[in-house]
């Protein structure tokens, strides 16, 4: 997955937070919040080993992503804008004094959802061309963390990628495990069908009108000779 880790925070509140694989990127991700420029609305980057920090500030909010450094910065933006759109839409002004992890339970699962489509989905690159901000951010540089944090303070990032591994391959069987209940489900649609639906014949035909026929003969007979006569119709299915 090109993008690892998200998290929804309000200055150095995190209010929802998921990560791809396992490691100390949520730490590193407080770090930089802690020591973050007191701007309005911005946009910035900072690079970390193989890896770029992609913030987006608006709102009051601090919307982060990181994300491998060959996956460029038009997507990962993208990401942060959808994210920033669903949040505010979901919560509004209530984000602006909700506790820490407020959100997560919820929203946890928008960022992980979010964070497939904008890694894998080759839509993604078009909506972020069709948005329109692809000259904004060219214009973003991407500084080192260290140009944030304090003189002689370093970070030192550790991502497991098999967690991301992992993850794939969790969704991938549970993909395979929900199409095999599907064909299952349907041949045995298809054996039930075969077994409990009789197949049709002349003789079979044959016989359900002479039934059906001396069931009239029997009853026109007994109504001209004045008998009530109490008729029970049965639906006979073949």
């Amino acid at each position: 997955m090109a993008i690892i880790y998200a998290v929804v925070a309000r200055g150095t509140v995190v209010l929802s937070e998921f990560s791809a694989a396992t490691g100390n990127t949520g730490a590193v991700a407080r770090r930089i919040l802690e020591k973050l420029p007191s701007e309005a609305d911005s946009r910035l980057c900072f690079s970390q080993d193989r890896y770029i920090f992609h913030i987006l500030r608006s709102d009051g909010l601090t919307f982060l992503c990181m994300a491998n450094d060959t996956f460029g910065r038009r997507i990962p933006f993208t990401y942060l804008e959808d994210i920033h759109m669903r949040f505010m839409k979901n919560y509004g002004r209530v984000a602006h004094y909700a506790p820490a992890y407020a959100m997560n339970d919820e929203f946890s699962r928008v960022l992980h959802q979010q964070m497939e489509f904008f890694s894998s989905n080759p839509s993604a690159d078009t909506l972020s061309r069709v948005r329109g901000e692809v000259g904004e951010i060219r214009t973003i540089m991407v500084e080192n963390i260290e140009k944030i944090l304090e003189r002689g303070d370093r970070i030192e990032l550790l991502v497991d990628k098999t967690a991301t591994m992992q993850d794939g391959a969790f969704h991938f069987k549970k993909q395979s495990k929900g199409l095999r209940r599907a064909l299952w489900m349907k041949n045995a649609k298809l054996l039930t069908g075969q077994t409990t639906k009789k197949p049709k014949s002349s003789i079979n035909s044959y016989c359900n009108v002479e039934v059906h026929r001396t069931l009239l003969s029997n009853l026109s007979r007994r109504l001209e000779q004045g008998i009530e006569a109490f008729v029970v119709v049965f639906f006979l299915t073949t």
